[in-house]
């Protein structure tokens, strides 16, 4: 065997070794650098694939801490919300969900600080709150959340989406780097289902959609 000298039963066997065949070639893809890979799919091939996989919508939020915990006449925290289409169950015993956040995002940064936040599912009747808080390149959330109906979770103070399908308060677990996202698989705290009127708002080849 390689890295072990070749005996039988402790004696040196002296017979002449066959010589060892070359290894074997295996022929890879070209490169393809023009795409930002070293090799294999690029970023226009992986977001077509992908987007051929329908997935439900719903909007993540959090509350900011306040400026100064310690004083209580501080400002009150902003209240923060990211549209999610990859969010995800995973455990029952405990219960466990996952959500991906793309690495330095607003909603990234804050719950590297603080560990509580909520979900919504979104209904078919509430695109326009997806489309809202999908928005890039906005620097407050506040106004996004002036006209929406909502009431604070008692576990961690974020905003829930009224009407939506289902809600979810929880508290991260884990945290797990993974390429350009962040992984956040947190604890549900509470679960509720303000809503059972229609169906669920879904996501499908970039755009937002209902089923039927």
């Amino acid at each position: 065997m390689p890295g072990t000298d070749i005996s039988v039963f402790g004696v040196p066997n002296t017979s002449p070794l066959p010589s060892p065949a070359p290894p074997a070639t295996t022929v890879l893809p070209a490169a393809r650098s023009a795409f930002g890979h070293a090799e294999g799919v690029s970023n226009d091939e992986f977001r077509a694939a992908m987007s051929r996989l329908a997935a439900g919508v719903v909007l993540v939020t959090a509350l900011e801490p306040p400026l100064d915990p310690d004083d209580p006449h501080a400002p009150a925290g902003e209240d923060v919300g990211m549209t999610a289409t990859a969010f995800m169950s995973v455990s029952l015993d405990p219960p466990l969900v996952l959500v991906s956040l793309r690495e330095g995002s607003r909603m990234d940064d804050l719950l590297a600080e603080q560990p509580l936040w909520a979900v919504s599912v979104l209904t078919e009747s509430q695109r326009h709150i997806a489309g809202r808080f999908a928005m890039k390149g906005r620097v407050s959330d506040r106004l996004l959340f002036a006209d929406i109906p909502y009431v604070r979770g008692l576990e961690t103070g974020a905003p829930l989406v009224g009407g939506a399908l289902a809600t979810l308060e929880c508290r991260t677990e884990q945290r797990v780097t993974a390429g350009d996202h962040t992984l956040v698989i947190g604890r549900v705290l509470s679960a509720s289902l303000p809503s059972s009127d229609g169906g669920p708002l879904t996501y499908f080849r970039g755009r937002y959609r209902q089923l039927g």
